[in-house]
């Protein structure tokens, strides 16, 4: 029996390795056909990677677009229905010669004619005779802070990884020059993609063998944050892509063309860093110059409020709003100066969402947290370095490009607040944004701030106030307003609460409070010792040099006291009691005025959002922004303003307040998010009088938000709405106040 088994076995085994060896071949085959099928033109390196595994060009695509897809944390608020390819609205890009790029160093107000032809990036990557042989293309895209180079940088990649543009690169690998200015060891250029893009690690077009990389497309955003050294003695020469070196060594060898020659460089940056790369390196620029027409700010306006996810009656509303702007737009009216930046199309756009689409389900949002947001949105992580090589950009408070804001800009906004004014003549900005004598570096800081910030902030007067004709001597000046209105009274809030409105001996006793404080913790112990041999006068010294921080603290205390003596003073000013709340104010300044002009009895112009937004900025979420912007507001300076605050507001209280003041307290306390404060100025209060306020959805919002934060034993004795054009929508909004009202 046993040998007639051990036969059989031997007859299986091999029917089953001539099985196994159809499988392998028949196997073979389908992947065979597959691949000729997918892949045209094929060849052995495209058929090795499909029969290895996935192609990591697919993969790269992929993973680019989910990453580039991502949208900020301020897009939410209109709502989740945007996406980068419904909101995108493309700049102005014009190509730039060199005697032009020479002669132009600043983003062309709205009013100058353009004589060159708009081009799209993809039209800066074909061949023209300029090229030399072989070489890839450096092109180099800049413009001034908010014209949009981060978007079209992100359109482009999403689009790339789409097949709807620069097809011709197989491969385009993007970097944050942020991120590489920030690398502390040394990489080689091929490290450097797979420290970021791992599935890039070993890919041939990487390689620098042959002429594969002129199917390599590198994208380096925000190269004016990285310090570039073109010099031979400073930098070395490199053509390995394997070679350790410093990240701004390999960016310099890839725009010199000895690393990949023959790949294409897309670099962005900021006009103040147009020249820290040589010319001879460049083979074409391009000015990114925003929206230079109202038909581009329309089709922006119209991609974001337009998104309401059908729902009709919003979407009414929607299109007469947008027709209001567009109107204000045709005017060439300030507006229409301002959103010339994509930037402030956003800002508005925001603005015009929270005062129209507000309610109950969206997430919470005030106008402060906004105009923080827009500000981070474009300033987040900037620093203020001098650009060159002999002085590193550190990113340290003193050296942040938001507090330097504050301390020029914002000054300067603060003053116009205090003395009634809007607009500034070019001398009052020399005075104020130049100020007095300094270092051969602040004039270097000074001069890049000009040249990349103020005219983000500050816009050519379009129409002279009425005010403006006692100056006439200096007609022939250029003059200047803040490009949003209320941005200046923002910066002026921030200026304010952020402390740098102090008096020189504020500022002095603050540092030898600082001072003695360090040093008496560590002489304390050696003073118990020998204060027994110390005579009595000189140990009396030393105690009121102890005491000196006490002193300052009493001092801080009053200046915080004051700052609430202001937010009070101003939220309630006689002159300006008969004007309409600052929403419908706001309202009126993105729209215009269609119509009989509204009643204005205060003399110059009312800022009554000063004191609300400097309320607004002591909110936890808004000081947790601008900590990331280099701004820190201390928890300390919050409870003492918020302590004297709560006096004075209930001492103005007890007076009788028009309807328009009272809504303008109950915004002031809506945007301080302060429940407690809250329901302690409440409590003060027993009757809310709004007769005749146009009452909107996001008012409606705001009061029952506001009187929600009371207890359940607390009610109005009277909720007058009496003319207030109440829709049934409101009503409903209103309910949760209405649970805390006796007589409505």
């Amino acid at each position: 029996i046993a040998p007639g088994l051990t036969e059989q076995n031997r007859r299986m085994s091999s029917l089953c390795r001539q099985l196994s060896q159809m499988l392998a071949v028949w196997s073979w085959r389908r992947r065979l056909d597959v691949s000729l099928y997918q892949v045209p033109g094929f060849n052995f390196r495209t058929f090795c990677s499909t029969a290895s595994g996935p192609d990591p060009i697919q993969i790269h695509k992929r993973k680019l677009f989910l990453w580039f897809s991502h949208l900020p944390q301020e897009e939410k608020q209109f709502g989740g229905y945007f996406s980068p390819e419904t909101m995108h609205v493309d700049p102005l890009i014009l190509e730039r010669k060199d005697e032009e790029r020479t002669r132009l160093l600043s983003t062309p107000p709205p009013t100058l004619k353009i004589t060159s032809h708009s081009v799209t990036v993809e039209q800066l990557f074909e061949p023209t005779d300029a090229w030399s042989d072989g070489n890839g293309v450096n092109v180099l895209l800049y413009g001034a802070v908010g014209t949009g180079k981060s978007t079209v940088i992100r359109k482009l990649v999403l689009d790339w990884c789409r097949g709807n543009t620069l097809t011709h690169f197989k491969l385009l690998v993007p970097f944050s020059c942020e991120d590489l200015s920030q690398l502390s060891k040394v990489a080689s250029l091929r490290d450097l993609v797979s420290r970021k893009y791992l599935h890039l690690r070993k890919h041939p077009l990487l390689s620098g063998e042959g002429n594969q990389a002129k199917d390599v497309l590198f994208l380096f955003n925000g190269m004016e944050k990285m310090d570039l050294d073109f010099r031979i003695g400073s930098t070395e020469l490199c053509s390995d892509p394997n070679e350790v070196l410093s990240a701004d060594v390999v960016v310099v060898n890839l725009l010199r063309k000895y690393l990949l020659p023959e790949a294409s460089i897309l670099a962005t940056t900021r006009l103040s860093a147009l020249d820290r790369i040589p010319q001879k390196y460049v083979s074409r620029y391009a000015q990114i110059c925003g929206f230079s027409d109202p038909d581009r700010q329309r089709a922006y306006f119209t991609s974001r409020l337009l998104q309401q996810s059908g729902k009709t009656a919003r979407d009414d509303e929607a299109h007469a709003l947008l027709e209001l702007l567009y109107l204000n737009l045709q005017r060439e009216s300030q507006l229409a100066a301002a959103c010339f930046l994509p930037s402030y199309c956003w800002l508005t756009c925001a603005t015009m969402h929270f005062l129209h689409f507000t309610d109950a389900k969206a997430p919470i949002r005030t106008l402060t947290g906004i105009y923080t947001s827009f500000l981070r949105l474009n300033f987040g992580g900037e620093v203020l370095g001098t650009g060159t090589k002999t002085n590193v950009t550190i990113q340290e408070h003193h050296n942040s490009l938001m507090l330097y804001v504050v301390r020029t800009v914002g000054k300067l906004a603060f003053d116009g607040v205090t003395y009634k004014r809007t607009s500034f003549s070019e001398n009052e900005l020399e005075q104020w944004i130049g100020g007095k004598t300094k270092t051969d570096e602040e004039l270097h800081q000074l001069a890049m701030f000009r040249t990349d910030v103020l005219d983000f902030f500050l816009a050519p007067c379009v129409k002279r106030s009425r005010h403006l004709h006692e100056a006439s001597s200096e007609d022939d000046q250029s003059w200047y307003v803040f490009a949003v209105p209320a941005m200046q009274e923002y910066l002026a809030a921030l200026y304010v609460v952020l402390g740098e409105n102090k008096s020189a001996l504020e500022r002095l006793t603050r540092q030898m409070s600082l001072t003695i404080g360090q040093a008496s913790e560590d002489v304390s112990a050696i003073f118990n010792i020998v204060s027994k041999f110390i005579p009595i006068r000189i140990f009396a010294v030393f105690n009121l040099l102890k005491l000196f921080p006490k002193f300052y603290e009493k001092i801080s205390s009053h200046n915080k006291g004051s700052i609430a003596r202001t937010m009070a003073a101003e939220m309630f000013r006689t002159e300006d009691s008969c004007n309409e709340d600052v929403l419908d104010q706001m309202e009126q300044s993105l729209l215009g005025v269609h119509g009989p002009q509204p009643q204005q009895q205060s003399e110059g112009q009312p800022f009554e959002l000063y004191p609300i937004f400097m309320g607004g900025l002591l909110h936890y979420g808004n000081r947790v922004l601008l900590q990331q912007l280099g701004c820190s507001i201390q928890s300390s300076t919050v409870v003492q303003i918020t302590n004297a605050l709560r006096k004075h507001l209930v001492k103005e209280l007890s007076k009788p307040q028009p309807p328009e003041e009272l809504m303008d307290l109950l915004v002031l306390l809506y945007e301080f998010q302060n429940p407690r404060l809250t329901a302690e100025i409440l409590a003060s209060i027993r009757t809310i009088r709004l007769a005749n306020i146009h009452m909107t959805s996001l008012k409606c919002f705001i009061l029952s938000s506001v009187i929600s934060c009371t207890p359940a034993s607390y009610h109005l004795e009277e909720l007058d709405l009496s003319s207030c054009l109440l829709t049934q929508d409101m009503l409903q909004m209103l309910w949760p106040a209405f649970r805390h009202t006796h007589n409505l």
